[in-house]
Parts: structure tokens; sequence; C-alpha cells
């Protein structure tokens, strides 16, 4: 008598959901009209939500009024995804894996500087140390994403950046934004 051969089933090499797990779920949180029409918007500041995420993620629904932005940032250990629910955003990043730790100013080589559009139901999901900024480079209209990391942020290092140099200039911890 043969054996018949096993199914092959995935496996999942580390607790939680990934970021293709984040991005499908940042989607379908932006399909939520009813959420996206709750988010209170402010004309000066951007407004936020916590949402609960998939598998332990944390989530955010962010309002962005005309002319903010972030500034140039990282998410730490976290993957992550965001998705724009209404209005457009634009997204600068770098396409260079930098190091994680043990550096205060980098010089960044040529060619790493990425730049996209993401208009209403446009996202995208990334891995961890994924240094960016998001902006509503709107006169007039207010955006609206949403966002989810895994592991829940643990810090965010925020950067400054002056042509080809880019400078560690704080790190947050959740106490700082909650």
């Amino acid at each position: 008598m043969s054996a018949s051969p096993s199914p092959v089933v995935p496996v999942r090499t580390s607790a939680g959901p990934t970021a293709a797990e984040l991005l499908d779920f940042v989607r379908r949180t932006a399909a939520d009209t009813a959420l996206i029409a709750s988010l209170p918007l402010d004309p000066e500041g951007r407004t936020w939500i916590r949402l609960d995420g998939p598998g332990g993620s944390e989530a955010w629904l962010i309002g962005w009024p005309p002319g903010t932005g972030t500034g140039w940032h990282d998410h730490a250990d976290s993957i992550g995804a965001f998705l724009t629910a209404a209005g457009t955003l634009k997204e600068h990043a770098l396409a260079a894996r930098l190091p994680s730790d043990g550096w205060k100013t980098l010089e960044l080589t040529e060619g790493i500087d990425r730049s996209r559009e993401l208009t209403a139901g446009q996202g995208k999901a990334f891995g961890r140390h994924h240094v960016h900024e998001v902006l509503n480079e709107s006169a007039t209209e207010h955006a609206v994403s949403v966002h989810a990391y895994y592991p829940p942020l643990p810090q965010i290092r925020r950067y400054s950046r002056t042509g080809a140099v880019l400078r560690l200039e704080q790190t947050e911890r959740p106490e700082d934004w909650q």
C-alpha cells in the first residue's frame, strides 16, 4: 500500500498578519463609507481614530487637512500598509534599506528617491524600516487614509532631510501620540 502525498499547507513563519493581509484590511476598511464619514476633520491639523486591526495589529483612520504631512519617518520594526480613502496623498520614500540603529546622519546615494501619488483606493504595503513622508499637497481638499501596523508601533523615528543628508532627529514612543 502506498501513502498518498500530504497536501501542502502554508506555514506562517511568524505570528501576526503579513503586509499583504494588512493591505487587504486597509482596503476593506477604506471601503466603509460610514466609517470614513465619521472621522471629524479639522481645518488646521490632522485628526485620527484608532481602529482594531487584524491579528493584533494596530490601525488608524487619519484625516489630512490641505497642506499637511508627516515629515520623514519610519515605523521601526513594524511592517505596515496604508491606503487613501478620500482625496489624494503623495508619498516620498527611500528605495534603500537603512541601518536600523547606531547612526545619526547618513548621506544618501543618488537614485534611491521614489515618489508616488495615491488617489482614493490606492495604497501600498511596506516592510520594516521603511523611511518615507506622506503629504496632502492639495490647497483646498482634505484627504483621509487608513493605516495598519504589525506589531503595534513600538516607536517612530523622525528624520530631517537636506538634499542627500538624512538626519535622525527624535524617537517617539506610543505614549507620545496616543
